[in-house]
């Protein structure tokens, strides 16, 4: 088996323990993993790499997400979001005009110090590690894009957003900032992953679908091929006359295409099969990943 997944994760769950899940279903000693983390108490999208798929991991992982997140008035935590503990309280009525009027400072390009409970490491370990022993260590501000920021619907008091990103954005450091822009305080509650890159939520599969006599089948039923995720990656086709040993071989192959940049990466075709991904040096594309057997 080769190619992506859309995992409908579950909440409680580690990104790990999902694909842990799959490999079980899988042939021994197929390649499996995810294309981007979900934190455990998040839902939602978790695209997985089966097989050939694994080695498109740096092509697929810069790919634009989408995602619903609570924002929690009132309440700021070490974690930024409800699982933690609170270290402090602001006002808890807040007005919707008061967050859209502060929403702009939060679309483009911004910069985020990254939480203490985050996956980064310093020195070789996680920044959750040494936050859990009680340390914390100066962290410096990375730039994130965001695409666009709204409002959806207010709940309780509770307001959600949905928030279209680029990679290494932190939804919990959101909400954690507009509580400090709001002269209050703020966390994260629910967030739920509604698309990441083409895989959306309406589309992906529950887990729970596993639990059936095929799993195997169910998720050859359920496999996108290898080329879905990569649309945003220009398309060059090789002559259909060279020789299939040719392609095979992973040799460069004629490219006079000079519209072609150079080392900009292509998907590689050859009479409609997709054979990986390369770049053009002068009049030949070189492979980078060769993906034909």
């Amino acid at each position: 088996m080769n190619g992506f997944l859309s995992i409908l994760k579950p909440p409680g769950m580690t990104s790990f323990a999902v694909v842990s899940r799959i490999r079980h279903a899988l042939p021994k000693g197929t390649r499996i993993g995810h294309a981007g983390t979900l934190d455990p108490q998040a839902a939602g999208v978790l695209p997985v790499m089966i097989g050939r798929a694994t080695r498109l991991f740096d092509y697929t992982t810069d790919k634009t997400k989408t995602y619903l997140v609570e924002f929690v008035p009132g309440i700021e935590t070490d974690t930024q979001d409800t699982t933690g503990t609170v270290v402090r309280r602001g006002r808890t009525s807040i007005e919707q005009a008061e967050i859209e009027a502060l929403l702009p400072r939060f679309n483009g390009d911004i910069d985020q110090i990254p939480p203490m409970y985050s996956a980064l490491k310093r020195e070789g370990k996680r920044l959750y590690e040494l936050a859990r022993a009680g340390e914390t260590i100066e962290r410096e501000p990375r730039t994130v894009h965001v695409d666009q920021i709204r409002v959806c619907f207010e709940e309780s008091g509770h307001y959600f957003l949905e928030v279209t990103c680029g990679r290494g954005t932190y939804m919990r450091t959101i909400c954690h900032d507009l509580g400090l822009a709001l002269g209050s305080a703020g966390c994260m509650g629910a967030l739920i992953r509604t698309a990441a890159g083409p895989f959306t939520i309406g589309e992906s599969m529950p887990l729970e679908a596993l639990d059936c006599a095929e799993p195997l089948e169910t998720l050859r039923a359920h496999l996108y091929p290898l080329d879905y995720p990569l649309s945003h990656i220009r398309r060059f086709d090789i002559d259909g006359r060279m020789s299939e040993r040719h392609v095979r071989a992973g040799m460069p192959v004629p490219c006079t295409d000079t519209d072609l940049p150079e080392s900009v990466p292509v998907r590689i075709y050859w009479q409609d099969r997709f054979c990986g991904l390369a770049h053009r040096k002068g009049t030949v594309c070189i492979y980078d990943c060769m993906l034909l057997e």
